[in-house]
């Protein structure tokens, strides 16, 4: 887990999910908490995949801030988009 903020100064927890079935390949996926404890605002990046979570918390550790910040905006776009009506 990593805590980062973003362009407005929220601060968010990036972390890694796992997708449970048989298939091991791309298991870990990115996902950013808001730290203010609102779990529905939760955002996640299916495409942004790891095949392990060592490997998965490693990248999340060494990823730059403007890294963290565009995966961030992405999936908070792609949550916005998928909102019927928005």
């Amino acid at each position: 887990m990593r805590r980062f903020e973003d362009e407005q100064g929220r601060t968010w927890t990036a972390s890694v999910a796992e997708r449970p079935g048989v298939d091991y390949k791309g298991r870990y996926y990115f996902v950013a908490v808001p730290e203010d404890g609102d779990e529905s605002a939760a955002v996640h990046l299916d495409d942004v995949r790891w095949n392990s979570r060592g490997t998965a918390e490693r990248t999340l550790r060494t990823m730059s801030l403007g890294e963290l910040r565009r995966r961030l905006r992405w999936a908070r776009e792609r949550a916005e988009a998928s909102i019927p009506g928005a």
